[in-house]
């Protein structure tokens, strides 16, 4: 993924969440192999707001699924859901707010990560950066 997609999702996502009077937001965006590319978190975002993001981006990258799917998923499997956590060291998360990010022939690029309000508002804004990337750049969801 470029620094240039990844910041136009993560500005986007950032503009989403005032439009909406979200609480402050942390954004993280991943590469393909899980690498950060661009990150920030919002003034007054609380501590472990980064950790979380970054953690709902690589659910949905190791698990190939917005985190919103799994969350779905691991009602119905509790015990693989802690496994999996378990297995990469709690480095994953389960929550609405981690969604792919791909190409317009279905290329994965990457993921993003929010934290910061409710798992449907951090999801709703990473989409709204996400869109906004496709609108500018050829990134889609």
């Amino acid at each position: 993924m470029k620094l240039s997609l990844a910041r136009e999702i993560l500005d986007s996502a950032m503009a989403a969440g005032r439009e909406k009077g979200a609480k402050p937001l942390a954004v993280v965006v991943l590469d393909a192999g899980g690498n950060p590319v661009i990150a920030a978190r919002e003034d007054g975002c609380s501590l472990f707001r980064h950790t979380i993001a970054q953690a709902k981006a690589m659910g949905a990258l190791g698990m190939g699924a917005d985190t919103r799917v799994l969350a779905e998923r691991a009602k119905g499997n509790p015990v693989f859901f802690q496994s999996v956590s378990a297995a990469v060291g709690g480095q994953v998360a389960f929550s609405p707010g981690g969604v792919l990010v791909k190409d317009e022939e279905g290329t994965l690029l990457g993921a993003v990560g929010i934290s910061g309000d409710t798992g449907e508002t951090d999801e709703d804004c990473a989409r709204a950066g996400i869109a906004a990337a496709e609108r500018g750049n050829g990134a889609s969801q």
